[in-house]
């Protein structure tokens, strides 16, 4: 489980060590002491597991350090499935049983609700998926090689702009997997091969779609070649160019042209730029959590604070008397009046606003209501708590993808009178140190 130290320094004095772990951290990293004191954080050791281990940076309170040789293994260690593992930055534990994953987060977020709040959280439910082919959007890097004289395409080392040329991965759904070395190939072959920022792909509900980012205009083969390519595999391709940013359709093989994906009955669609949640299983049950939290009544009036483009907003009017969904980017907002429209949903507003910013003046923070949600981005919602404290809702639902946040905001709220009733951990990128969050706090009636 986590462990958290502040120790006085005290100087390592050899950089060829033998040592035990003794915990494991949430970024993937064996952790142990050394003379009892100086602390180590050990990349690829875990809990358990005594290695030889040479010293690669020193600071005043801490070292770290890379294994020599492992001189045993624990139980939950397991063989990497992705032959980049250790290499590509984009998972850190898939030499990780996934029960210990999950442990290491759990414990870091009841330590941080502890220490924040004092609020005791304990055998946290986890909601989780696949461990493998789970993620349906990517964006690869783009790196040509004059030596080799050729395009590279794959995702950054760690702690390097290196990008590693993936041949495989198994983190992306089969559909993305399989793809990749055909659009390598395909970029290759373009005239603007040494001018090319990015490919994105991403898989929804009407299929696949690719968004290339190029840095210099195209020429009229390249973009043939382009539309040759995306009838062959069935694809919607888009460019994006380097002055206006903006999506350039320049073949579309579905009937439909608008990607969308569903959920609770929804369909939305979205600008292929748009964020929308990596994971689509665990979307799903977010969403179903969220709505049973919210414990939906037909004379509810429901608030979704950092709403995007409705993906919890308009499942949540399916249940309700009114919802109104509030978000600073314009084309969001604008997306989910669409989304809105084309669902035949006529109990949902969208308004944009800056919720870091006095909202007392916005004419939907005139309304009452008695249920909110809200999904910040990292940076966490601490300049709208008060006036959702205002509200006085019943229920407050939070959706937190930085723990750090979450408990900072929380602790406004139970400063109000609001009592934690639950937390869940979303394993929204299994193999991943990212550690996602939802909560539950209702109204003390009695206050």
């Amino acid at each position: 489980m986590v462990q958290f130290y502040s120790s006085k320094q005290r100087k390592v004095k050899s950089d060829n060590l033998t040592i035990i772990a003794e915990s494991f951290d949430v970024k993937g990293k064996g952790v142990a002491h050394y003379q009892g004191k100086i602390i180590i954080f050990i990349t690829d050791l875990l809990p358990g597991e005594q290695a030889q281990i040479q010293l690669k940076e020193e600071k005043r309170q801490f070292a770290k350090a890379k294994v020599s040789k492992r001189l045993t293994d624990s139980l939950d260690r397991v063989p990497p499935l992705c032959r980049h593992f250790g290499i590509c930055s984009g998972c850190q534990q898939q030499h990780v049983m996934p029960a210990l994953q999950h442990a290491v987060k759990i414990s870091r977020l009841e330590y941080l609700f502890q220490r924040e709040t004092g609020s005791a959280v304990k055998s946290l439910p986890v909601i989780a998926g696949s461990e493998y082919g789970d993620r349906r959007r990517a964006r690869f890097g783009l790196q040509y090689q004059p030596a080799e004289r050729r395009l590279r395409m794959g995702f950054r080392q760690s702690q390097s702009n290196v990008l590693v040329e993936l041949k495989m991965c198994p983190v992306l759904r089969p559909e993305l997997e399989k793809l990749s070395l055909p659009v390598a190939d395909c970029l290759n072959k373009l005239a603007a091969v040494k001018h090319l920022g990015y490919v994105e792909l991403v898989n929804v509900d009407n299929g696949v779609s690719v968004i290339l980012r190029h840095l210099k205009p195209l020429t009229t083969n390249d973009k043939i070649l382009l539309t040759a390519f995306a009838r062959r595999y069935n694809l919607n391709v888009y460019l994006v160019d380097n002055s206006a940013n903006r999506l350039k359709l320049v073949s579309l093989a579905s009937n439909d042209s608008e990607s969308y994906y569903s959920i609770e009955n929804v369909k939305l669609t979205f600008d292929p730029q748009n964020f929308i949640q990596v994971n689509p299983e665990i979307n799903r049950k977010m969403v179903a959590q969220a709505l049973d939290w919210l414990a939906l009544e037909p004379q509810d009036r429901v608030l979704d604070l950092f709403c995007g483009m409705g993906n919890f907003t308009l499942p949540i009017a399916r249940h309700v008397n009114a919802v109104v969904g509030v978000e600073g980017v314009a084309e969001l907002v604008a997306q989910g009046r669409y989304n809105a429209s084309l669902n035949q949903l006529t109990n949902v507003e969208f308004y944009q606003a800056d919720l870091e910013f006095d909202i007392d003046c916005q004419p939907w923070a005139k309304i009452g209501f008695n249920k909110i949600l809200l999904d910040p981005e990292r940076a966490g919602a601490m300049g709208v708590m008060p006036h959702i404290i205002k509200f006085k809702p019943e229920r407050v639902v939070y959706i937190s993808c930085n723990p750090t946040t979450l408990v900072k905001d929380s602790q406004q709220l139970l400063t109000a009178g609001y009592q934690l009733m639950s937390v869940r951990m979303l394993v929204m990128f299994p193999h991943n140190s990212h550690l996602g969050s939802m909560a539950l706090f209702c109204r003390d009636l009695s206050k």
